[in-house]
Order: structure tokens, then sequence, then C-alpha cells
């Protein structure tokens, strides 16, 4: 590995979108000229929902015009109140949707290891007013489902899992949204599989489904009948056209994918004080990000410090999830924002490094990234 990196010619981000070639977008919307219908469960939307089974399992599937919608529209049809426990570790629509509906955010430690929602730390958490647990695939690690699970049957709580990195997910042989009372997806244009913006819930209950599909469209029912106080989060007809064109391409991006994760593998993991992603046997691995962890004691350098660094390579990685949720300013005064209580999440949020990971990047431009990341932590402080 060379000790003395090029800079990229053009900016390497963490993501670059999928895009299908453009005569076969113009194919589909030809179709929705044709028919003239843009919304309201037109036959693209259809269309999607039916595809996707493949991938999300043979559960129920309502789709979104974004993944936070979507997250927000289960926490009102699983009727969540109270207090919610979830993670500090995650994006911050994970939280929001919570405070977006009067219920308080909890926040766990999470897993040294999977970083997700750490089972031993929930049952502390639970009080009277807890309803249920909102918890994080984070990068795609799954959860430690089955004990969620346990937990949650013990105590009475609803389960909605995040599933925003978790396509194609799997444990145990299991689609991962078969687990729990739902999960949400993301298909914002970052994400493995897209529809430029978009989202959907899985769940395996049919009557939470109808509930979730009245909610997101008013409440309607009928021409004359509103029976619940609801909104509008539907997917359109155009970005459900972006999802039939990509849907078959998800296992040639993973291939690709695979190969620049095993070219990082290879080159990163002996570097000392770097920790490279290892998933369990049982798990499939949605490939949505590729996430180093940086300890300075044994680096001598801190993940900031590499992070700035990279830019001067024209590599823009990113610190996926820095701050924590509990440091924003909503949250950082709830009693359980306490630095005391997240100990190994704000250790985590001080290490992660999330570099680029896109088929379209390769193999040749991932041993370029490895050598600049060699590069910079042999150089030390700076």
């Amino acid at each position: 590995m060379s000790t003395q990196p090029r800079p990229f010619e053009q900016p390497i981000y963490v993501a670059r979108p999928m895009l299908p070639e453009f005569a076969d977008y113009t194919r589909h919307l030809e179709a929705i000229w044709k028919c003239a219908i843009l919304s309201n469960g037109g036959p693209q939307h259809i269309e999607l929902e039916r595809r996707l089974h493949a991938h999300l399992g043979e559960g129920h599937i309502s789709l979104f015009n974004n993944g936070t919608n979507a997250l927000m529209t289960a926490v009102k049809a699983l009727d969540l109140s109270g207090e919610v426990i979830t993670t500090p570790f995650t994006f911050a629509a994970t939280p929001h949707v919570l405070s977006w509906h009067g219920i308080r955010p909890v926040f766990v430690d999470i897993d040294e290891h999977s970083m997700t929602l750490d089972p031993g730390k929930i049952e502390a958490a639970i009080t009277p007013q807890t309803t249920g647990i909102l918890a994080v695939h984070v990068y795609g690690n799954p959860c430690d489902v089955w004990a969620i699970e346990h937990i949650a049957r013990k105590r009475g709580l609803k389960v909605l899992y995040d599933g925003a990195h978790a396509f194609g997910t799997k444990v145990e042989g299991r689609p991962i949204a078969t687990f729990g009372d739902a999960t949400m997806f993301s298909f914002h244009a970052t994400k493995l599989f897209h529809t430029a913006e978009g989202g959907a819930i899985v769940m395996n209950d049919a009557n939470l489904k109808r509930r979730m599909d009245l909610l997101k469209n008013f409440g309607i029912a009928d021409e004359v009948t509103v029976r619940a106080v609801g909104v509008n989060s539907k997917m359109n007809e155009l970005q459900a056209a972006m999802g039939l064109c990509l849907v078959d391409a998800v296992a040639e991006e993973k291939a690709k994918r695979h190969a620049v994760a095993e070219v990082y593998n290879e080159r990163l993991a002996g570097l000392p004080g770097v920790t490279v992603p290892r998933l369990a046997d049982p798990v499939v691995d949605s490939l949505q990000y590729y996430c180093l962890r940086i300890d300075r004691r044994e680096t001598g350098i801190s993940r900031d410090a590499v992070y700035d660094a990279l830019k001067h390579y024209n590599i823009f990685a990113r610190r996926y999830f820095y701050p924590l949720c509990s440091d924003y300013d909503p949250y950082r005064d709830l009693p359980s924002s306490a630095r005391e209580n997240l100990p190994v999440a704000n250790r985590v949020g001080e290490e992660v490094l999330c570099l680029p990971f896109f088929g379209a990047l390769g193999t040749e431009a991932a041993e370029r990234v490895c050598a600049a990341v060699a590069s910079v932590i042999a150089e030390g402080p700076r």
C-alpha cells in the first residue's frame, strides 16, 4: 500500500445514489402519463408493493412518501404514548417521531459490538408510563431481536423497529421485518434501494396494515367517511416508478458493494486501533454503510482528526452518529440523556467513521481510500 496516496480528482462522498437507465425511467413515465394517475395508490404504487415482498418478507407493506412519515404513522397506528425506550445512537428522525406525538423518548445505552440498543439496559428504564420500544438496526446490524421480544412480551410493550438501514437484512434466515410489531424502511436517495424519497412500513398484522393505510390518507375511508385523524404521507407514482426501475438492480449493487467491503476489510483490519465491521454468521448484511471505529488510545489520533485529514484527499467520510441524539437541544435536558447513563454510546459516537460505500466506487478507488486512511493514521496527531 502506498504511503503517499494521491488525492481523488473529484470529491468522493459516503453515498452515491443508484440511477436507472434514463430510457427505463422514461418508459414508466409514459405509462403514468397514459393513465394520468399521479398518486392515491396508482398502478406503479401497487406494483412496487407487490415486488418488494421478495426483499422485505411476506408481511403486509405500506408505502410512504418518506421514511420519517412512515415511522410517525406507525407510532400513531400502534397507539404509543407516554414514554418509549429508544437509542441515542441514531439519526434525529428516530426520537423526533416520538416527540412529535408528545411522547418522551427514554434513551438507553447501546451494545459495545452491534452498536444497537442494549437489551440488558432496557428493563431498568421501564416505568408505568412506558408503552413501547423503538429500536434501530444501526448500519443494518440487527438488534438483539430475540431479547427485545422477550422483554416486550413480559412487560406488555409494543416494539417498533427503525430499519432505515436494513433493506435485505436477515437473521437466521428470517427477514428482519418479521420481528416486532412493525419495521420502517427508508427509501431515501442515499439508501441501498431508493425511490428518490420514500419509505415503507412492513408488519405482520393485516389490521395494522389497514390502519396504516387509513392514517396515511387523511383517515379517509371513502367519499363520505373519515374514520381517523390522519395525514397525507402517500408515495406518489413518480417515486414508485423510480423504485420499480431499481428493485431488480439491488442484487448487482450488493455484489459490487461486497467487493468494496472485501477490500476495506483486507486493507484496514490490520491497522492498529482500527476496528472493521463484523457481523455474526447467521446475519445477512444489508451492505448499507461501512463503518470503522477508531480508538484514539491505540492510534494516537482521534476520529475527528482522521475525518478532517481525509478531506485533503477529497474523501468526505461521515461521523454517523455524532453527536448523539441525547446531545441535541430538544433532548439534552432529559434525565436519560445524562452522559453517565450512556457511557458506551458516548464512546462509540466519538469513534465511528463511515467510509465511501457504493457500488460505483469500485475496488480500485476503495484501495485508494484505504491508502489514504492508512497514511493519515501513520502520520499520527496533527
